[in-house]
């Protein structure tokens, strides 16, 4: 096959994914669309709802206390990666333990 058929090919392929696509999305929002006629909901009912799920979920997290410092004032609460001031002092041969608040 030349490369001129095979992107010919694959231009079919994109507008026939292309099309596809819509007619999915088109069909869901159909079927949203039954769904909140049948339970008498409106577009205002689901931003309501959306916002109280964004705000239940927790909003702003509050700060966590560290658990490890070095006199430098570097501070790590043990969550997540270790930091490079940590990984530096641990590569030295000095123990977590000697970090510890």
């Amino acid at each position: 096959m030349s490369l001129a058929e095979l992107l010919k090919q694959k231009a079919d392929l994109e507008r026939q994914i292309a099309s596809a696509q819509s007619e999915s999305r088109s069909k869901a929002i159909a079927d949203v669309r039954a769904l909140m006629a049948q339970h008498g909901l409106t577009s205002a009912d689901l931003i309501v709802a959306a916002r109280k799920t964004s705000r239940a979920g927790g909003g702003t997290s509050k700060p966590v206390a560290a658990k490890y410092k070095d006199d430098q004032g570097n501070s790590w609460s043990g969550r997540g990666l270790k930091p490079k001031w940590l990984a530096a002092a641990l590569a030295t041969g000095k123990k977590i333990d000697d970090f510890a608040v």
